[in-house]
C-alpha cells in the first residue's frame, strides 16, 4: 500500500503544502479546485505506477499553504506563478499537470506561460478558458463590459456563512457537506472520504482577499460585477482569459475529462446566475444568456488541435463534477493514456 507524505515547501513567494507518494519518477502534479484542497487528490495519488512521481499541492489560501492574498487582476497567475516556484524548488523541470475545476484554469495558465515545462495537460471538469460567469457564445463574449454576473458577489452568502461557522452537518442544503454531496458529486453517491473532504472545504480562507473576494455594483443585470481581490474574481472573464493556447509551442497532449451530469461546469450551470435567472431562481432576469462553459472549452481546444496539438475529450455518463472521485478506475485509465502518450 502506498504511503502518502505531507510536507511544506518554502519558495521566494510563499510556503506551500504538498502531499506526495514518492520522490522519484516523472512528476505528475495535481491541482485542486475552489473550496477544496489537495485532500481531494489523495486517493488518486496512490494509484499511479512507480514510474511516476505523483504530488498534489494546496493553493494559496487553501489547505496548509500560506494564506497570501489573491490579486484577481492577474487572473489565475498568482496560483500559476506559485506553482512555477514550487516546481523549481523541487527540482522539477518538466511535469505532467492535472487540474480540477478552478485548478484546470491554473494549469491552463501555467501551460500558456511555460509550454516547454509541461509534458501533458489533463483538465478535469475545468473552468472555462473564458472564466466563470458573465459571458455568452463559444468565443466568450462579455455580457457587459464590466463583467457583470461574475466575481465575488456571485457566491451564495449562506454557503459562505456556513463555511465560516465550520458547519459539518447537512441540515442546510448550503452546508459544505450538502454542497459536496449534491454538487461536487452526483447523488446518491457518498464519497468514501467524505469527512476528510468536508474538513478540506472548511480549511478555505475566507474574506475579500480569499474566498469569495470583493465585488462592485453594476448597472447591468444582475447588478454585481467583479472586484479586484480574491478567488471568484480571479476567474472573472475581465481578469482571466486563456483562449490563445493554440499559439503556444510546443503543444503537449491534452486530456479533457468530465462528468456528463456536472451541474457546476456546464452549459446550464446551477452556479451561473444567468442560467439561474432563466429558470426563475434569480429575480429580475432580463434575458441575459447562460454561459456555455463546455462549448467554450471545446472551442479553445478545437483550435489547439487544429494547430497541431493532440486533444482527447472524455465524457463519463452518470457522473458529476468530480469524475476522479466518482469513477476512479475510468479516470485512472484515461490519465495513464495521456501520461504515456
Amino acid at each position: 500500500m502506498t504511503t502518502l507524505h505531507t510536507r511544506r515547501v518554502t519558495t521566494g513567494r510563499l510556503t506551500q503544502q504538498i502531499t506526495e507518494a514518492r520522490s522519484e519518477g516523472e512528476a505528475v502534479v495535481f491541482v485542486h479546485g475552489n473550496v477544496s484542497s489537495s485532500a481531494f487528490w489523495h486517493s488518486t495519488l496512490t494509484t499511479l505506477p512507480d514510474t511516476y512521481r505523483p504530488l498534489a499541492v494546496d493553493l494559496r489560501g487553501f489547505g496548509g499553504t500560506d494564506p497570501l492574498p489573491v490579486d484577481a487582476t492577474r487572473g489565475l497567475r498568482d496560483y500559476a506563478d506559485d506553482l512555477a516556484e514550487l516546481l523549481a524548488a523541487l527540482g522539477i523541470d518538466r511535469a505532467h499537470l492535472v487540474g480540477w475545476s478552478m485548478g484546470g484554469g491554473v494549469v491552463m495558465q501555467y501551460l500558456r506561460d511555460h509550454p516547454a515545462a509541461v509534458r501533458s495537460l489533463t483538465l478535469v471538469s475545468p473552468v472555462s478558458p473564458y472564466g466563470f460567469g458573465g459571458t455568452h457564445g463559444a468565443d466568450g463574449t462579455l455580457n457587459s463590459e464590466d463583467g457583470a454576473g461574475s466575481g465575488g458577489g456571485t457566491a451564495n452568502p449562506d454557503f459562505v456563512r456556513l463555511l465560516a461557522e465550520g458547519d459539518r452537518g447537512e441540515d442546510s442544503p448550503l452546508s459544505p457537506r450538502s454542497v459536496l454531496t449534491s454538487c461536487y458529486v452526483k447523488p446518491p453517491l457518498r464519497p468514501e472520504r467524505e469527512d476528510e473532504y468536508v474538513e478540506s472545504m472548511l480549511a478555505t480562507r475566507l474574506g475579500d482577499d480569499h474566498y469569495p473576494g470583493d465585488s462592485t455594483p453594476s448597472p447591468a443585470w444582475p447588478g454585481i460585477a467583479p472586484g479586484t481581490r480574491g478567488v471568484l474574481n480571479c476567474m472573472a472573464p475581465t481578469h482571466f482569459r486563456v483562449d490563445d493556447l493554440h499559439l503556444i509551442d510546443p503543444k503537449p497532449p491534452v486530456l479533457w475529462i468530465r462528468g456528463e451530469d456536472d451541474i457546476i461546469v456546464s452549459d446550464t450551470s446551477m452556479f451561473d446566475l444567468a442560467h439561474l435567472g432563466s429558470i426563475g431562481a434569480v429575480p429580475g432576469w432580463d434575458g441575459t444568456p447562460a454561459q456555455p462553459m463546455l462549448a467554450q472549452t471545446r472551442h479553445v481546444l478545437d483550435r489547439y488541435a487544429a494547430a497541431g496539438g493532440a486533444v482527447r475529450e472524455v465524457a463519463v455518463a452518470d457522473v458529476g463534477h468530480a469524475v476522479h472521485l466518482e469513477r476512479p478506475e475510468e479516470f485512472g485509465k484515461a490519465l495513464i493514456e495521456v501520461l504515456s502518450a
